[in-house]
């Protein structure tokens, strides 16, 4: 990646990085005729209500996640991060405006694509890159990959490599809270296609019974792992499903950053001063296949550029420049930071160290007690 290429505030919400070449850096966003025949509602328009250094924090955020991503699409292609890689490119406005709303104390539950939840949340960039390399210095030090990033010093309790699969650990989390008299929230991220497995259902079934602290943060993303929601569901209002439990619900433009954050600041709140849980559906859409395996042939090509027209990225810093909390020059010089931040965690990365294969069998089973301790 090159600092200072010359990328504009509205490349970033087009950018989707080919394997085994550069990221581009200079494409225009999409123009909003195409966005008519796939139904793709109009980006959000007005000021933005928060004070600028709020404001351009939510940016910063969302260039952290888009720029990282990019750079680990592209070491996939050169062979340097291998295994199951799951990018959040489009989506970054759900994480930017739901961590900022959460307190330290407050735990954390993901998906497995949850790489800008755990940048968000504080685990370094250095860290999260090297976990991608499978070095030693990784958050999991480089046995968990992509999908199990974890960091118990920011309660990040991990991607998740099952869909649905932290649910049931969120709820378990919120138990914990509540015996312990503490008023934490926590927040657990998963995606629609998780709202059709039976952890789902138990899961906001018992916060609901047992009144139990726990933010669901559902990241409707319209196809789930590669099947549109109207094919695999009968109720495609999954707020409705949510409200069924009697769990507070509500819907939210998740490619908006301003209404992601004021939604997750109203359901961290109730959530925490009510001790109830709380379900929130951010409605949004990835530009990237589910994988990089995949081939993304379920959905036209036409859709994806129509719905870049909604780019959080280049959408938001568009109000910005309207409301004059930002000039294209600033944008340029955050992004220029931007790229300074990913080019060190990659130098990092790559000078880190393999686990030795002496070490392969530690953590595996609990260590024998030693003759006359306590069992």
């Amino acid at each position: 990646m090159k600092a200072g290429s010359g990328t504009s505030s509205k490349s970033a919400g087009a950018a989707q990085a080919p394997k085994k070449t550069p990221v581009p850096r200079s494409v225009k966003a999409p123009k909003a005729a195409a966005a008519a025949a796939f139904d793709v509602p109009a980006p959000p328009t007005g000021l933005v209500p928060f004070e600028r250094k709020l404001a351009l924090g939510l940016l910063h955020d969302m260039l952290r996640v888009r720029r990282m991503e990019e750079q680990c699409a592209q070491l996939y292609g050169e062979g340097k991060i291998r295994g199951f890689l799951h990018l959040y490119i489009g989506e970054e406005a759900v994480a930017a405006g739901a961590l900022r709303a959460l307190r330290p104390a407050d735990r954390i539950v993901a998906t497995y694509r949850e790489h800008g939840h755990a940048l968000l949340r504080g685990v370094k960039m250095d860290a999260i890159m090297a976990e991608m390399f499978g070095k030693r210095e990784g958050c999991s030090h480089g046995r968990g990959g992509s999908m199990h990033l974890f960091d118990a010093a920011t309660n990040f309790f991990g991607g998740n490599a099952i869909v649905g699969g932290g649910l049931p650990l969120a709820v378990g989390l919120a138990l914990a809270a509540k015996l312990q008299g503490q008023k934490s929230v926590i927040a657990c991220f998963f995606g629609e296609g998780a709202m059709a497995e039976g952890a789902f259902h138990e899961s906001i079934n018992l916060a609901a019974l047992w009144q139990l602290p726990v933010l669901f943060c559902c990241e409707n993303n319209r196809y789930a792992m590669g099947t549109a929601l109207a094919r695999s569901e009968s109720q495609t209002d999954l707020s409705a499903k949510a409200a069924a439990y009697l769990v507070e619900a509500e819907s939210v433009d998740g490619m908006d950053v301003v209404a992601a954050h004021q939604v997750s600041l109203r359901g961290a709140e109730f959530v925490r001063e009510r001790g109830l849980p709380m379900f929130i559906e951010f409605q949004t859409y990835r530009y990237r296949a589910h994988s990089m395996f995949d081939p993304d042939l379920y959905r036209d090509k036409a859709e994806i550029e129509a719905w870049k027209t909604r780019g959080p990225i280049h959408g938001y810093s568009a109000r910005l420049k309207e409301q004059g909390l930002l000039t294209e020059a600033q944008f340029l010089k955050l992004d220029a930071q931007v790229e300074r931040e990913v080019r060190h965690a990659v130098a990092f990365a790559e000078a880190g160290t393999w686990e030795p294969v002496a070490d392969l069998t530690n953590d595996l089973c609990t260590p024998p007690a030693k003759s006359g301790a306590a069992r």
